[in-house]
């Protein structure tokens, strides 16, 4: 009997432990945690701090913080994690420390893949605040050309060869975060095919991932790649704001001025994430529990107001039904995030919800499922 499920694959980020170059620019120990915990309500009814409940103030180099969330995730009905990874040239790299122990270790056995997360590390990274007068470079993205491509292929050869591994068309998938800023991307992409099917891969599935604003889901297929993750949120923003000037504008008062003007409805904003596209095979849509960046950019912070578990319910629903004519096999929805908290993207329990989000997309994915077992489809 055929169930009409998503596959949700939720973003993950490996931030929360410290690194070097983290510590020399924020201080000893520093990791998303420092902005989280210190965040301040900005209005009357505005959720800040936000408090992790279950996993606390956690730390990704433990193993058994790893495994319960997985264990959470695969109980909410996710289908696995989508990593960032982060690639700057030359094998310079940050933040891999989790996902190599998840591949070395085996565990948790939960089915994973990467977003090659290319853009450049500066101290805007993970706080935006006014106290930040100069931006300054700590890790800058680069494309060296054909060695230094064979040697990222290499290193993400061992993760792509991995049972848990998520595959479509029977590709492991790998996603690009910014295609537009990508130089060459269609020769590095049959490049890393050509290494695939010399490492006995069918290939690799590109997906490249749109932002709403500069990227489409036209333009980044014509640029070669198999799929489009459909990111709608600065569009969804913009529409949610009454047309994009008022978007341009809140954006400009709120980094220059300080002004707190960007608050959106969580509804109308998700409202604008279901577009026609959704039911192309080779686009897989987004959906997002909410959004608020007040720990990383203070009163200049874009923040979803009403978002709730009842509220991002109805939204995975309506999502989902866009996808539910799809084969098993192209019937993805990414989730962003699954613990994005400097943003208020995130899955996991904190102190005002509990398990309630999580609880949410269970309950949207069985009802999903259940009309097709109704409908006697096989």
């Amino acid at each position: 009997m055929k169930e009409n499920k998503a596959r949700v694959i939720a973003f993950y980020l490996p931030q929360y432990h410290p690194i070097p170059e983290n510590d020399k620019y924020w201080g000893k120990g520093f990791t998303e945690w420092t902005n989280v915990a210190k965040a301040k309500p900005l209005f009357r009814g505005h959720y800040q701090p936000h408090i992790p409940a279950d996993l606390g103030f956690y730390d990704l180099r433990l193993p058994e913080v790893r495994e319960a969330q997985a264990e959470l995730a695969r109980d909410a009905g996710i289908e696995g994690f989508c990593y960032y990874h982060y690639w700057f040239g030359n094998g310079k790299m940050l933040l891999q420390k989790p996902f190599e122990e998840v591949l070395r270790l085996g565990k948790p056995d939960f089915p994973f893949c990467l977003c090659w997360a290319n853009h450049d590390w500066t101290t805007k990274t993970w706080v935006k605040g006014s106290s930040m007068v100069n931006n300054t470079m700590i890790a800058q993205q680069e494309y060296l050309g054909e060695q230094d491509d064979i040697k990222h292929f290499e290193y993400c050869l061992r993760a792509f060869k991995d049972h848990r591994y998520i595959t479509i068309e029977g590709k492991p998938i790998f996603l690009i975060y910014d295609p537009l800023s990508f130089p060459n991307v269609k020769e590095f992409m049959n490049r890393w095919n050509f290494l695939a099917k010399k490492n006995n891969l069918k290939g690799i599935y590109f997906i490249g991932v749109t932002t709403g604003r500069q990227s489409s889901y036209k333009i980044v297929t014509n640029l070669g790649f198999d799929g489009v993750c459909h990111n709608r949120r600065w569009e969804a923003e913009a529409k949610a704001a009454g047309f994009r000037f008022v978007r341009r504008m809140q954006s400009l008062l709120g980094w220059h001025l300080g002004i707190s003007l960007m608050k959106y409805d969580y509804n109308k904003v998700v409202r604008n994430y279901d577009t026609p596209e959704n039911k192309l095979e080779n686009c897989y849509p987004v959906i997002t529990p909410g959004f608020d960046r007040t720990p990383r950019a203070g009163r200049r912070a874009g923040i979803y107001v009403n978002s709730s578990p009842k509220n991002f319910k109805k939204h995975v629903a309506e999502i989902c039904k866009s996808i539910q004519d799809k084969d098993d096999d192209h019937r993805l929805v990414f989730l962003s995030a699954w613990n994005e908290w400097g943003e208020g993207n995130y899955m996991e329990p904190d102190l005002k919800w509990g398990h309630g989000y999580l609880e949410a997309l269970k309950l949207s994915l069985i009802h999903i499922s259940e009309p097709t077992r109704r409908r006697g489809i096989s």
